[in-house]
């Protein structure tokens, strides 16, 4: 059982990065850089492909990636990932002993103030609890995909209308197709913690863009997941401290957060009766 690497990357040096991410199977870069151009290599026995492209878009990029797939396991990466040794072994590893799996997601070390997920134990992974997994935890069996016919959404990510959420839409759109996520505990690289593309504080726009992320993922049960998001992670959006209230600060807050949410999930209702 072979994989394969999909990377995405944004201006990158494509022929050094191979060896910056340790890629230990063959791979697929697909470079947002402003040319269109291709070029492959040769790093430890292993086929390094090229494209770059001049677009936006990380869901384009990555269905660049997938299209272009060759192996039976893809496992999807971005460029500031630098994984272990063994990663690939491992990826393979967990395919071979669950084969009822079309997915497995797994561990990837982050800085503290990223992480939005960590998975302690084995299981399954559904609809209503997807939401917190980032692209670059996925590996899948390429011809599962292709079956299911499912592709990453062009509205949302970085370079894109919407600031995030193309991998909870996804993993989501798996599901819903019957396709069988699992969770493994297996840590299998780190982020090098370069700026993030897309977020730039709890803003108006990220409430905004999450109410129409919430629209897509849950339909008629999104104003209740957003009240849910906002109360779960509430201290950590708003910095409350004890005794404090969103009146007496000067950033947005939690009500202005949840109608900033309805607003977005209102949108996408409208838009869609159009």
């Amino acid at each position: 059982m072979k994989l394969q690497f999909l990377v995405s990357a944004v201006n990158e040096d494509v022929r050094t990065l191979a060896e910056r991410m340790n890629l230990q199977a063959d791979a697929i870069i697909v470079n947002q850089c402003g040319e269109n151009a291709y070029q492959e290599y040769d790093r430890k026995g292993y086929r390094i492909q090229c494209y770059s492209f001049a677009e936006k878009g990380v869901g384009l990029s990555r269905n660049n990636c997938l299209m272009r797939a060759q192996r039976e396991l893809c496992m999807f990466a971005d460029e500031d990932i630098i994984y272990q040794p063994g990663a690939a072994r491992a990826v393979t590893a967990e395919f071979e002993k669950n084969p009822s799996a079309d997915l497995i997601l797994f561990n990837m070390d982050v800085p503290q103030e990223r992480a939005t997920y960590r998975i302690e134990s084995y299981g399954r992974v559904r609809w209503y609890n997807c939401g917190r997994y980032p692209t670059y935890s996925i590996a899948a069996r390429t011809e599962s995909l292709r079956r299911a016919n499912v592709a990453f959404s062009l509205l949302f990510g970085g370079g894109a209308r919407y600031s995030n959420g193309e991998d909870s839409l996804f993993l989501a759109d798996c599901i819903r197709k019957g396709l069988k996520v699992y969770k493994a505990p297996v840590t299998i690289g780190r982020e090098s913690g370069r700026p993030s593309t897309w977020f730039s504080g709890y803003n108006e726009k990220f409430f905004y863009d999450r109410g129409v992320l919430y629209r897509f993922l849950y339909g008629r049960a999104a104003g209740l997941m957003a009240a849910r998001f906002l109360l779960k992670h509430r201290n950590k959006m708003f910095n409350l401290t004890h005794g404090e209230t969103d009146k007496d600060r000067k950033e947005i807050g939690l009500h202005d957060a949840f109608r900033q949410m309805r607003k977005g999930i209102r949108m996408e209702q409208e838009q869609g009766k159009e």
